[in-house]
């Protein structure tokens, strides 16, 4: 009942996610600074909150990454059950189907089913309950990473530039290149035009980072 080991640990729209969201955050913070009044220890404070806000976040997200890899071991442990414990083929197919994407369950024919049923019961026994592997682990620490790191190429014009002022254009500038590349990777994964949707997770992204500045966050 493991995860098939050719399975990317994350997959590409996981990537554009937590990318998407750590972007978001950091953003929340170097829009909310001033550049009229900021002083060095302004720019120290707004470094240490941004910083500090995405690294909770990323454990947040890695936490959370682990509970969906642990439920869906649960889901297919459920499943691999409901088959060894069916009375009749037809109810172990059913259960196999309902497992399954609707889409890849409603082009399967019962002989596959009964193939993938006996494939099944040729098992060892199932685990007495769902655990956690290294590829889980994995991929949660590649998700805090994801979503910490996204926070540095937005950071670092305030940590190596003098001036605020400079410092913001040169970062709005990288986290629109940055949001543009994100949205390119998702266009590509998702069949769509790269450079609509490049120029559309650019809009999005700054009306996200504003929604949350105006309620708050």
């Amino acid at each position: 009942m493991n995860r098939p080991a050719s399975k990317q640990i994350l997959d590409p729209i996981d990537r554009v996610s937590e990318v998407l969201f750590g972007l978001i955050m950091v953003l929340t913070f170097t829009g909310s600074l001033s550049i009229a009044e900021a002083g060095r220890d302004d720019v120290r404070t707004m470094l240490i909150g941004a910083l500090g806000c995405n690294l909770a976040w990323g454990i947040i997200d890695a936490i959370l990454y682990l509970m969906s890899c642990l439920a869906e071991k649960g889901r297919d442990l459920a499943a691999y059950r409901a088959v060894l414990a069916a009375t009749d083929p037809q109810q172990a197919h059913q259960a196999i189907a309902d497992a399954m994407p609707p889409t890849l369950a409603s082009v399967l024919q019962p002989p596959e089913l009964e193939a993938v049923r006996l494939r099944l019961l040729a098992l060892r026994a199932a685990p007495a309950k769902a655990r956690l592997h290294k590829d889980d682990w994995t991929g949660a620490f590649g998700v805090f990473l994801l979503v910490f790191l996204s926070t540095f190429p937005v950071a670092i014009p305030f940590m190596v530039m003098g001036s605020a002022g400079p410092a913001m254009r040169v970062s709005n500038g990288i986290a629109i290149a940055l949001l543009f590349a994100t949205g390119v990777a998702f266009g590509r994964t998702t069949g769509r035009q790269p450079l609509m949707v490049g120029l559309g997770m650019v809009v999005l992204g700054i009306a996200l980072v504003g929604m949350t500045m105006a309620l708050g966050g």
